[in-house]
């Protein structure tokens, strides 16, 4: 179906489509979202001529996960990455693929973690013999980290969809994809940057506080938000002379830890400004025992843990760590301020829907905690989302929205047809009326198949948001229900000590009625037929 039968005859050539996403920002650490600390001129910007979606979550609090949820517009249940410990099946079908099946050029520049390779480490035997796999060897290893340290980086082509995909595999210090050689010829050190996750080895400018703290010893120039900047803007130009719709995936790492930039951006803030948050003294005393224990829990600066959990924070580390993420926050606001004024420049302003968003969210100091996880409060679960459709007015609206709709609603905004197995919905009603609805609840699925080995986590974590209603049930039979509307900082647990049976059911209703609709029934592979 073509854009003229989706809008009439007069409508536009087909649109382009920026798609930039986050790692792990908070909804409420933007400056359109009401943070008075943080500066985001551009990103605000940007929601101020797009709508902006106060009540988007993410269908999986972890990133590999959510990430292949917002490729292919399935459940993690469905597409089969429930953890960061597998990769998305190579034959999975993406809203991606379908654009460029319809004639877009598509580009992932950036961080993908739809494969395994940054978080190959989680990879534990289980034991399972006998197992198979009917795709070549190798097919999951685009993104390990040793392919890209020594030599010329692979080109990497029909990644999920897209025509070309230039990798920023990392967080903090630490770099090992496409950006790992353009930093070094920016003038950062190789031996830094094949070591920037090691705790034990000297850095300047690390806190004492915490060694995921630190200003980056690398050119501003050299860092992994400008390598997304500007391989973005490159793509843009090239496309756009070429002619024909383009789509670009432009996914910057940060702000996920290690708080981690390079100046002028580290020091933007001086943690003695940054407000602790309301709930930061929740004592949890209504909450299970596995949260209680990561509240207790403190972080390990001597270097036997590089990769921290999710823990509580002192208020000191606390701040310090806000302080350097909101530096990261602005040093990407500064890079997609440069990718808009390019279209800007290009002349393409007009033809291009944006989509702004994060693959998840981070506890941020809120009830004590810090980092995510099986913890799902808001500041994990809500994400910002902004989607701006050049042909319709700014607006805001309050209707529940979830990562899984933005596949469905960029391919009807583009006037292309969906496919089998998608599992969210469209959000374009709510961008011709932000009063409309178009679900009732958000289902979140979060599992830990390392709970076997390792234990530490529940098995599985099941929650719903509802129009007031959080509610959360894990394998270990817990529960927690907050009534968001009369306790929107999540502080009472009503069910417990049967506080309000009548809402607990009725939230136990709605969460066993979405995971009976979530519950795929796609056969992806055809039958033979005789």
């Amino acid at each position: 179906m073509s854009v003229d039968d989706a809008r009439g005859p007069s409508a536009r050539k087909r649109p382009n489509v920026l798609f930039v996403i986050c790692d792990q920002l908070r909804a409420d650490h933007l400056g359109f979202d009401g943070n008075p600390i943080v500066q985001t001129p551009n990103i605000d910007a940007l929601a101020g001529r797009g709508t902006v979606f106060d009540r988007a979550y993410v269908n999986n609090p972890v990133c590999m996960p959510n990430r292949s949820t917002l490729m292919t517009g399935r459940m993690p249940s469905a597409h089969g990455v429930v953890f960061n410990d597998r990769s998305l099946p190579v034959n999975a079908t993406t809203f991606v693929g379908r654009l460029r099946d319809e004639g877009w050029r598509t580009a992932l520049i950036g961080k993908s973690h739809l494969q395994h390779g940054e978080s190959k480490d989680a990879v534990l035997p289980l034991g399972i013999a006998g197992a198979l796999s009917p795709f070549v060897d190798g097919w999951d290893t685009l993104e390990h980290p040793e392919r890209y340290l020594e030599g010329a980086p692979p080109e990497v082509s029909n990644f999920y969809g897209f025509d070309t995909a230039e990798f920023a595999v990392g967080h903090g210090l630490f770099f090992a994809g496409h950006n790992f050689r353009w930093a070094v010829d920016r003038g950062a050190d190789p031996d830094v940057l094949r070591h920037g996750l090691d705790p034990s080895r000297p850095s300047p400018g690390r806190s004492p506080l915490w060694w995921q703290i630190q200003a980056m010893p690398i050119p501003e120039e050299a860092s992994a938000t400008s390598f997304v900047t500007e391989r973005t803007i490159d793509f843009i130009e090239e496309r756009q002379a070429a002619g024909g719709p383009w789509m670009a995936w432009c996914s910057f790492p940060d702000p996920h830890h290690p708080m981690a930039a390079p100046e002028p951006w580290f020091s933007r803030h001086h943690p003695d400004e940054i407000p602790l948050p309301v709930t930061f003294d929740d004592p949890g005393e209504d909450w299970p025992a596995y949260m209680q224990r990561i509240r207790r829990r403190s972080v390990d600066n001597e270097g036997t843990r590089p990769w921290v959990t999710p823990f509580g924070p002192s208020a000191e580390l606390l701040r310090a760590a806000t302080a350097a993420t909101y530096g990261m926050i602005e040093a990407i606001d500064h890079g997609i301020g440069k990718i808009l004024a390019t279209l800007d420049r290009l002349g393409a302003t007009d033809d291009t829907i944006v989509v702004f968003t994060s693959d998840h969210g981070d506890m941020g100091g809120d009830h004590g905690l810090l980092l995510k996880g099986a913890m799902h409060f808001q500041g994990c679960l809500r994400t910002p989302l902004v989607i701006v459709d050049p042909t319709r007015p700014q607006q805001r609206t309050d209707a529940l929205a979830a990562s899984i709709d933005l596949p469905s609603t960029v391919l009807d905004l583009c006037g292309v047809e969906t496919y089998n197995g998608m599992q969210g919905v469209s959000l374009r009603p709510l961008l011709e009326d932000p009063k409309a609805t178009v679900r009732d609840a958000v289902l979140i699925e979060d599992d830990y198949p390392l709970h076997p080995i390792v234990g530490g986590l529940p098995l599985r974590t099941r929650s719903i948001v509802t129009e007031s209603l959080r509610y959360t049930r894990d394998s270990d039979g817990f529960e927690l229900l907050y009534n968001l509307e009369g306790d929107p900082d999540e502080l009472t647990n009503l069910a417990v000590h049967h506080r309000d049976p009548v809402a607990r059911i009725s939230a136990l209703d709605a969460l066993v009625d979405e995971m009976a609709r979530a519950d795929d029934l796609t056969r992806l592979e055809p039958t033979g037929m005789s």
